[in-house]
């Protein structure tokens, strides 16, 4: 299902990139979302297991990016944050006598997986850079 992990974590990543050089702090971060920042922290965290940011502790301590953000596309950053988008199914179990209900699930699989491929293919083409650059 659609959540809102990959705005977060394109929210974390686009302040990033505005200051390259500089270590932001979880608070700094959950001040410009409005969210607690341990919620930063947890999506940081997921950031740090790709390899994408580094982080340090201390009174100057905070995160910040390991690569330039020109060299990370909008799809690398959604595939961290989802494996695929999924509208969802019914709570209900189909009846499998029914025309429909016996390949609806079927149908909605492949539907899915073309708006994954679409996606992915429109995300590959935009960098953090040019993303952030809006800004």
């Amino acid at each position: 299902m659609i959540s809102g992990k990959f705005a977060i974590t394109l929210h974390i990543l686009t302040l990033l990139s505005k200051f390259p050089d500089e270590y932001l702090s979880s608070d700094f971060i959950a001040g410009s979302m409005n969210l607690h920042p341990v919620l930063v922290r947890k999506e940081i965290a997921n950031l740090k297991k790709n390899h994408i940011v580094e982080s340090k502790e201390g009174k100057n301590g905070g995160t910040k990016l390991l690569k330039p953000a020109s060299e990370i596309s909008l799809d690398h950053i959604f595939k961290m944050t989802f494996e695929t988008v999924s509208l969802g199914y019914s709570k209900n179990d189909p009846n499998p006598d029914c025309p429909v209900g016996k390949q609806i699930n079927k149908n909605l699989d492949e539907l899915y997986a073309d708006i994954n491929q679409k996606i992915s293919v429109q995300l590959s083409g935009i960098s953090l850079t040019e993303f952030s650059d809006k800004f």
